[in-house]
């Protein structure tokens, strides 16, 4: 609110801003408001008309009222009556209120619309900036409806004012934060790019924002900005505080429009013309020297704002990654920040050297630096700058020093604060599995974590050691000894007695031969801590006492007295009394090999990637530093995805299915399956639900039968029975991602398909029609097999009638049943006489073995997981092919999906990508299918690789696929 003095003539707002002041109570307060309320009513209502001071006077102490926290219900017609007048005072005290009080919803939106359009049509510089504030401070999406069009106009032309340019960038920019879509892409766009060579700087830096935020979402239209940006940044590095003084500050030349170029530069990869790129390295190299000077002024202010623009030049070298003399020298200036005696300088220097722990060219820098950074984890004072240190020392880990971090860091758990004590158990466990070269040593690293921090080793921690030791039988007897060990102290963590119950359930017959840990021992043991644990951990160890049944037939007798003991059998909980009766019971009647089956050792768990490094990206949200490994694999990994992080959600007390899937796709869930039927018989005729279509009559000539697009013409051939197969593959092809259609028309013949799939079922309707006036006599279709896709494939069909008349269309319906997957395609032979010539030809029936695809939806990191699993080259089938169709990424997907996967959104790295999970369900058989489909729109080409578990399936799919694109 602009400030009120004697000059101004508003002496009654003065009089009663005091009169609020001097109130001795909220009661006091609310008597004089509502007097003043009833007062400005009255003038607002009465015959006579209010001058434009009186309506400022009055509106102004609504606002008043209204920023007290007082409803304010009328006066809204006088702020409008306001926007229309010539004076500024009285018009800008309109806009604030509109401002503050006016809703998008007020029946008055028109009548304030027409106010800013006039004022924004007048061409008056002071009237445009209070209309252009108005709108950017209201910002609703009717403002944008209204004004998205007319703004740009007034940015890009020539003879706007510079502070009205600058109004209407930002105004522009609140609007396109607001509203994006009605913000409308033209040919503003180019010529807004040029205000970067604005000679008046404020514009440049409101130009700078606009089009930072606009790149973000349309990378490519304002690519011509990155040029402009480095010249405009070049010279702003380059210039003495001298020369830009009305936007020097302390002694830095334009910091803030420096940040923004940096940032908007960041939006980009480095710059492919040569003469740019050297440029903006020479920028760059110039920011970090003079960050090397000495400082030109002792005041926060001037190191704040030098230091701004020093950490954004590093996050655009960190962001180009490409020039390894910046990388380095940005590592040695972060380094100098480590023990400045500034916290906030010490915060960042942490968090941008965790980011450069990351590049192939500046980790071995970031390394030099660990002492500093484990001396900032024992002695800083501020938790969230230890945090960034326990960041760092993440990141920087390798196998040279993966033992001395750990040390530092499980040293540091002890007295670590509650907040991150979980974070840090995470990134113990990740470096501890990841790092070890020696599993002994992991095996004794994670021990010591539950020793030391047992509340926060979540499952996946221990079900992840217990995973890596079942895999390990050179570390299963050191493992069984340790945990042996550790359970005899006093006090142990529970997480501790799970991790012991499990290991010497499946080992204890290794350690058993030293009588300090015979097997009563092992089992007295374990039992001692039984009532102090809850009900998921006794049941675990119920388990590990029937195992010990098997292991050790000496201690049967005392395992079954505890099963049979009531505080068991008469459990309060369900659970642990059914497995006390069941237990037991096993125990009594069971023969020796029957327990020997039953209780086996758990058999290896698939090589997999840790599920614990998916629950700390959780525990930090995406876009941290703990992602910054796995984001610079995936720019650096080829594009099959090999190095993608996967997870492990198994259970580490349920063993796995012998007869599981390998993709693990068994247990998707499936809509409407039925039991798969002995043989190919009745059960095939009512899988589907909709009724074949009836016949009907089919005019000749008439497509309305068939309808589709492409009708490809094919010759008729001889009268006599040919070898040669009319496969018309285009149209073959298509029926790949589709299942109605015209398969083959000819001038006598139209044959159409209409076919469902579910599971290994089908059922294929074959309509042919008679396009001339004659009739087809002795019409014989026949569905020819080979010996190999007869043991396949189950084709029933049901005979058609022999005579076809003219203009008229007959159906056959052919059951199928997919036994086993299967590489040809059926052929459909049709003989027939027409006007007394015989008429004999064939066609390759579209039964191809992605029919029987069941969708199948998968999270990012269950998919490469299990297309980590498929890595074995006789697995992946890879095909890199030129584009036959415009590459149009919507049709691309509706393809992806006929083609019987499910389209996977946002699980590859590359947005440009697109990935798809499905089963091939066969009576004998499910074959889960992995596919990735990479196009490159610039060489007009794509990559499709398939994995699945069956090379001939992969090739066969791949093939297949490939056609349609």
């Amino acid at each position: 609110m602009p400030a009120v003095s004697k000059g101004d003539g508003m002496r009654g707002l003065a009089v009663f801003i005091s009169d609020i002041r001097n109130c001795k109570s909220k009661e006091a307060e609310i008597k004089r408001i509502n007097k003043e309320l009833a007062n400005i009513r009255s003038k607002f209502k009465g015959d006579k008309a209010l001058d434009g001071y009186s309506k400022k006077k009055y509106v102004c102490k609504l606002l008043f009222i209204f920023l007290l926290g007082h409803d304010i219900d009328f006066g809204h017609m006088e702020a409008v009556n306001l926007l229309s007048s010539n004076r500024y005072t009285e018009k800008q005290i309109g806009y604030l209120f509109i401002s503050v009080l006016v809703n998008s919803n007020s029946e008055l939106i028109r009548l304030i619309n027409n106010a800013i359009k006039n004022d924004l049509a007048s061409r008056n510089p002071t009237f445009m900036g209070l209309a252009l504030h108005c709108i950017a401070n209201v910002g609703s999406r009717e403002m944008a409806e209204a004004f998205a069009g007319e703004i740009p106009k007034i940015l890009v032309a020539g003879d706007t004012m510079d502070s009205v340019k600058q109004s209407a960038a930002l105004c522009l920019l609140r609007l396109y934060r607001t509203s994006p879509d009605l913000v409308p892409m033209g040919d503003w766009t180019s010529r807004v790019v040029h205000l970067l060579n604005d000679q008046h700087l404020g514009v440049v830096t409101a130009a700078t924002s606009l089009i930072t935020t606009l790149a973000q979402k349309n990378p490519e239209e304002f690519k011509t900005s990155v040029s402009l940006a480095v010249s405009r940044l070049s010279r702003i590095v380059t210039s003495a505080s001298t020369d830009l003084q009305d936007y020097t500050y302390y002694f830095v030349p334009a910091p803030w429009l420096s940040v923004k170029l940096l940032r908007l530069l960041q939006c980009y990869p480095p710059p492919e013309d040569p003469a740019v790129r050297g440029r903006l390295t020479e920028c760059l190299e110039t920011i970090l020297n003079k960050a090397q000077e000495p400082p030109k002024s002792k005041k926060v202010q001037h190191s704040n704002a030098k230091n701004a623009v020093l950490f954004e030049a590093i996050s655009l070298i960190i962001h180009h990654d490409s020039e390894p003399n910046l990388l380095v020298r940005a590592c040695n200036q972060l380094g100098q920040f480590l023990q400045h005696r500034e916290t906030n300088l010490r915060y960042l220097a942490l968090e941008s050297m965790c980011t450069l722990a990351s590049s192939e060219f500046s980790h071995e820098a970031v390394k030099t630096h660990i002492e500093t950074v484990i001396n900032a984890l024992k002695t800083e004072r501020d938790v969230s700058v230890r945090q960034r240190a326990v960041d760092l020392l993440y990141a920087m880990c390798d196998r040279s020093n993966a033992q001395q971090i750990v040390a530092e860091m499980l040293n540091y758990l002890e007295t670590a604060d509650y907040s991150i004590r979980e974070e840090i158990v995470l990134k113990v466990a990740i470096l501890a599995e990841k790092y070890a070269v020696d599993y002994t040593w992991y095996v004794d690293t994670i021990l010591n974590l539950i020793r030391i921090a047992g509340d926060y080793v979540s499952e996946e921690v221990w079900y992840r050691v217990i995973q890596i030791v079942i895999n390990r039988d050179d570390v299963q007897g050191y493992a069984a000894k340790t945990v042996f060990e550790a359970l005899q102290a006093p006090a142990c963590h529970e997480n501790l007695v799970k991790v012991g119950g499990y290991i010497l359930g499946e080992f204890g017959n290794l350690i058993a031969g030293d009588p300090r840990s015979s097997p009563l021992i092992q089992f007295n043991l374990l039992h001692s801590k039984f009532h102090l644990c809850s009900v998921p951990t006794r049941a675990l160890l119920l388990s590990t006492y029937i195992k010990f049944v098997n292991l050790f037939p000496e201690i049967k007798t005392t395992i079954q007295d505890v099963l049979r003991s009531d505080s068991q059998l008469k459990n309060a909980d369900v659970e642990l009394q059914q497995r006390a009766v069941e237990y037991l019971r096993l125990s009594t009647i069971a023969s020796t090999d029957i327990l020997a089956t039953v209780l086996e050792e758990m058999p290896p768990f698939p090589e997999r990637e840790s599920s614990i490094l998916a629950k700390l990206k959780k525990k930090k949200g995406p876009g941290t530093v703990t992602d910054l490994e796995e984001i610079k694999k995936e720019r650096s990994s080829d594009m099959n995805g090999s190095a993608e992080p996967a997870s492990v959600n198994a259970s580490a007390v349920s063993t796995p299915s012998p007869s599981a899937d390998l993709l693990g796709l068994g247990a998707a869930p499936l809509t409407n399956s039925a039991p798969a039927p002995s043989s190919s018989g009745s059960l095939l005729v009512d899988v589907f639900s909709d009724s074949a279509s009836a016949v009907a009559p089919l005019a000749p000539g008439s497509d309305d039968n068939f309808a589709s697009p492409d009708l490809a013409s094919s010759e008729v051939v001889s009268e006599e029975p040919a070898d040669t197969v009319h496969d018309a593959d285009e149209l073959f092809h298509k029926f790949v991602c589709k299942n109605n259609g015209v398969l083959f028309e000819n001038q006598l013949l139209q044959i159409g398909l209409k076919s469902e799939f579910r599971q290994n079922l089908g059922r294929m309707f074959i309509f042919y029609g008679n396009k001339t006036s004659t009739q087809f006599l002795n019409f014989t279709p026949t569905v020819i097999c080979s010996d190999d896709l007869q043991s396949s494939l189950n084709l029933q069909t049901k005979p058609v009638d022999p005579t076809v008349d003219g203009g008229a269309q007959v159906q056959q319906v052919v059951n199928i049943e997919c036994v086993s997957d299967f590489m040809e395609a059926p052929i459909l032979n049709i003989q027939f006489r027409y006007g007394g010539t015989f008429q004999n030809l064939s066609v390759k029936l579209p039964i191809t073995l992605n029919k029987f695809f069941q969708p199948t939806e998968m999270s990012s990191q269950d998919f490469f997981q299990r297309w980590k699993q498929l890595s074995n080259p006789k697995q992946e089938v890879q095909n890199i092919f030129k584009a036959k169709h415009p590459m149009d990424a919507e049709i691309t997907k509706a393809k992806i999906i006929g083609f019987g996967s499910a389209l996977l959104e946002e699980v590859d790295p590359n947005p440009a990508n697109f990935v798809g999970a499905g089963i091939i369900h066969t009576k004998t058989t499910q074959i889960g299918c992995l596919l990735r489909l990479e196009p490159n729109l610039q060489a007009q080409m794509y990559r499709l690789t398939l994995r699945t578990s069956k090379e001939a399936v992969s090739q066969r799919l791949c093939e297949l696929l490939s056609e349609q694109f």
